[in-house]
């Protein structure tokens, strides 16, 4: 028996590790990533949808149009109104325009626009992924003509099912081409925001305009095709980090897309009684048709709550009280409310909102601080600079007379679109006087010129003699740059450096 007993012992862990082989083969064998559901939204109407087109139209003439419109900057700057000029290194919005060293402005553009994002979500939920986000716009265009040439939702599946036809490669190959088509025309208008519009775009299509340009027309035609044609929802859902943090944005009395499961509840199919009953009784409002879920863009069931891929647009209202209306129930089954009006209506209670509350205050308050700073810099823009660099080989120059002399470079930056002549001034070194190789400076000052829209580069000397400056071997010096005409000023300080005790 205790041979039996051992021979038993010296089995049963032989037989738990083949257990456990298999149970690892078998997870080995599940992919590591489930399988795509496409996604066929069903074709609504109804206000968010009609909301959405508007958006849609004014969001594409905006991007369409904006590289068309003109700004007159006088005859040697470029007349578009919104130019990003790469070899000129500026850029151009309207009447303003910003130099390489003023990249502060773009900063604080960036932090704005974050931080009405944040505030428009903590009020009224995903608005921007719903509406206005290039991807939405897109993919909601590719879809409008993927209705058009393959039909809705049904046409699309059966489509999808149907062996391979001439009619089905025919719509397959319209429906692409025309993707592409949008997609083409959306890196060419990116293009033209680059360079002078009415200048760039026969370029384009005589084939002489350069490598850089078709480049980036062809990587934003293949961008735009894979996203918002082949991608769509997973873009959404997987790519973009904004779902990943946007609850840090909203509370119980940010409005969302919401279900109201209270009144709803229990759900299913209607079915009318034969002893002429009430066929509601005992059941919810919701009929279960499934409308929500078919119209909804990225495939989600709003019923079950608030879901990371839900984009807030709205749809699923819409298609919601269509099917409200047929029924003869009141609309908002599904609606945009607060989650804490939703707990109020449940209990019976009249519901409240508060638009101005701790987080709004804060958003608000950090929107205004960075927007006053921000309009405070552009008020205060000056139409000169003056940056000063002196030479360090040698670091002084001994001349013959007993005199010390210092070499800067000068740089003058015009901002203005016209020529203008400057007087610099050196202070801080008593008895100094300022000349060029060419031109011998009135004592402490010195005439110089600076092209429009330019940077004028001028070696010039300072010479002192060494007994003004105290035995000290380095000393201030304070450069004052004066516009002759229209009072523009600039400063800059430096040191003159000199032999010590």
């Amino acid at each position: 028996m205790d041979g039996g007993s051992t021979g038993e012992g010296r089995h049963a862990p032989s037989i738990q590790v083949d257990d456990a082989i298999s149970t690892k083969v078998q997870k080995a064998a599940q992919p590591l990533y489930s399988a795509r559901i496409k996604v066929h939204p069903k074709a609504v109407s109804g206000t968010f949808r009609s909301l959405k087109w508007i958006v849609l139209g004014l969001c594409l003439a905006v991007y369409y149009g904006a590289p068309w419109l003109r700004w007159d900057r006088g005859p040697a700057a470029p007349g578009q109104a919104i130019l990003i000029d790469m070899p000129g290194r500026k850029a151009y919005f309207f009447m303003i325009e910003i130099w390489p060293q003023e990249v502060y402005f773009l900063t604080g553009l960036l932090v704005l626009a974050a931080i009405i994002l944040f505030l428009v979500t903590s009020l009224f939920g995903r608005l921007w992924c719903g509406y206005a986000c290039p991807q939405t716009v897109w993919t909601d265009l590719f879809m409008l003509v993927e209705l058009w040439i393959e039909g809705d939702r049904n046409a699309r599946i059966k489509l999808d099912a149907a062996p391979n036809s001439v009619s089905k490669f025919a719509k397959r190959v319209a429906k692409h081409a025309s993707w592409v088509l949008i997609a083409m025309a959306t890196g060419g208008a990116w293009v033209l925001y680059f360079g002078d519009a009415p200048t760039v775009l026969p370029e384009i299509f005589t084939g002489s305009a350069s490598f850089t340009q078709y480049f980036f027309i062809g990587l934003f035609t293949a961008t735009t095709y894979t996203l918002a044609g082949l991608a769509r929802e997973q873009v959404c859902t997987y790519m973009c980090p904004w779902p990943r943090f946007q609850s840090a944005m909203l509370d119980d009395q940010s409005y969302v897309v919401t279900y109201e499961g209270w009144r709803g509840e229990p759900r299913g199919k209607l079915a009318k009684k034969t002893d002429g009953s009430d066929p509601w009784a005992g059941r919810g409002d919701c009929v279960d048709c499934n409308s929500c879920v078919a119209t909804c863009p990225t495939g989600i069931d709003i019923r079950d709550g608030q879901q990371l891929e839900c984009i807030g647009c709205g749809l699923c209202v819409d298609a919601c009280n269509v099917v409200m209306d047929k029924v003869g129930r009141p609309r908002g089954l599904i609606r945009f409310d607060t989650l804490a009006n939703q707990q109020a209506r449940a209990c019976g209670q009249s519901p409240t909102h508060h638009f101005i509350r701790p987080r709004t205050i804060l958003y608000a308050a950090v929107l205004a601080l960075v927007g006053s700073v921000m309009l405070a810099a552009l008020l205060m823009r000056t139409t000169v600079e003056l940056n000063v660099l002196r030479d360090r080989n040698p670091l002084y120059v001994t001349l013959v007379d007993g005199r010390i002399r210092n070499a800067y470079t000068v740089h003058i930056l015009n901002k203005t679109h016209a020529q203008h002549r400057y007087v610099l001034h050196v202070e801080g070194v008593p008895d100094a006087v300022i000349s060029t190789i060419e031109i011998e400076g009135a004592g402490g000052s010195l005439e110089l010129a600076a092209k429009p829209d330019a940077v004028a580069s001028e070696r010039i000397f300072v010479t002192a003699p060494l007994s003004g400056l105290k035995n000290a071997a380095s000393t201030k010096v304070v450069f004052r740059l004066e516009e002759t005409s229209d009072g523009g000023r600039a400063r800059y300080e430096s040191v003159f450096l000199a032999p010590g005790r």
